[in-house]
């Protein structure tokens, strides 16, 4: 027997863990989006804390992390909604198994599946509740050559609805539902990302199938059952 063997390490402990958090989920796609386009680093999710609070998780080396979530913070302070971040050089596994940082995310961040939409734009816009949301998808779908893809909600009344498009369609379909969304409630957040990278793609909300085309519905040509004639009846007086 050999005493002196060591534990295998895990796969995941020379790697750093980054996390920045917001206060709007289309901040936190913009920051994610800035911090993976920064620095080598891969996405691994975001965590929704209830009362609007919400955090992006990256991974990679920890030179690498540094820089992503110094860029993170930047961008979440230039859109006014930065809470707070965290560096965590070299994870030990039990943190990641207990709490909502699972290994097998960062696994499925790496597969690098292409992106079923093209890599055309993403559209965010976020309100404070749900009446106006509805209002501005409307008024999205109605104004552009856009599609619906997700929706999400982090609390404290704020949800977000997410759209794929080119960029221009993206654009005027966002103005769009600014005007109804300010008109009808409350618009807290807007982003428009032109060319988002797949491991943004990949951890953004999504509906579970495409939504299908709406057949017409297939009437009888010739009714099955007679219908009885008629009959006028007049009202005798007693």
């Amino acid at each position: 027997m050999n005493l002196g063997a060591s534990r295998p390490a895990h796969p995941y402990q020379s790697m750093a863990l980054g996390l920045v958090a917001t206060q709007s989920f289309p901040a936190l796609v913009g920051t994610a989006d800035m911090m993976l386009k920064s620095a080598g680093v891969h996405l691994v999710g975001y965590e929704k804390t209830g009362g609007g609070y919400c955090t992006a998780v990256v991974r990679g080396d920890i030179a690498s992390v540094r820089l992503a979530v110094q860029a993170g913070v930047e961008t979440a302070e230039a859109f006014g909604q930065y809470v707070s971040s965290l560096v965590l050089p070299r994870p030990l596994a039990n943190l990641e198994l207990v709490l909502p940082i699972s290994p097998s995310m960062a696994v499925l961040a790496r597969l690098g599946t292409p992106d079923p939409e093209g890599g055309q734009a993403v559209g965010l816009l976020e309100t404070r509740g749900f009446p106006a949301l509805v209002g501005a998808a409307d008024a999205m779908l109605k104004a552009a050559d856009v599609h619906l893809v997700g929706y999400d909600q982090i609390g404290a009344g704020l949800c977000t609805v997410i759209l794929r498009g080119r960029v221009a369609d993206v654009t005027i379909a966002i103005d769009a539902g600014m005007e109804a969304a300010s008109r009808i409630g409350e618009l807290h957040a807007i982003m428009v990302i032109p060319r988002p990278l797949e491991d943004l793609v990949h951890t953004l909300p999504q509906t579970a199938s495409p939504l299908q085309e709406l057949q017409p519905l297939q009437l009888p040509l010739a009714m099955t059952q007679r219908v009885g004639e008629l009959v006028e009846v007049v009202a005798q007086e007693g």
